[in-house]
């Protein structure tokens, strides 16, 4: 059976991003990013808040630039998928849920880090534009196509 595992996650950062290298040579980038929701109780007509905290997990490039351009504070919009692990600590067998970052989006106008998204622009056509250079190398299968 086939299923759908798919997070879309849009707060802000509650902490700077946290950078690591495995020693095999794999970049990590772990976030901690803030949601809130926002009522009224009915009965006693108060205005109440509850606010969730989600890690998230990036991986290669994008953990590189999310640690380069946000900060503490800014608006960023996520997705990704859940990914339970399980690990044992003082003999107790526990669970962690993540969220591993599969793509993310700068909101503009708000953090600390938003001064820093017209540089993230350039730095990510000048890539864009280096990988159509490597792409148009490659050759064109859309004739081969039998429908």
């Amino acid at each position: 059976m086939a299923g759908v595992n798919k997070v879309i996650i849009l707060g802000n950062l509650g902490a700077d991003p946290e950078l690591r290298s495995s020693p095999s040579g794999i970049t990590t980038c772990r976030l901690s990013i803030a949601t809130s929701m926002n009522w009224t109780d009915k009965n006693s007509g108060e205005k109440k808040e509850k606010t969730e905290w989600h890690r998230i997990v990036f991986f290669g490039r994008s953990a590189e630039v999310l640690d380069q351009y946000v900060k503490k504070g800014q608006q960023l919009y996520v997705e990704g998928r859940l990914q339970t692990n399980k690990y044992e600590k003082d003999g107790i067998e526990r669970y962690s849920t993540d969220i591993i970052g599969e793509s993310f989006n700068f909101i503009s106008g708000s953090g600390s880090g938003s001064s820093n998204n017209n540089q993230f622009q350039e730095d990510m056509n000048q890539d864009t534009n280096n990988n159509k250079k490597k792409e148009s190398n490659t050759d064109d299968f859309e004739d081969d196509i039998p429908f």
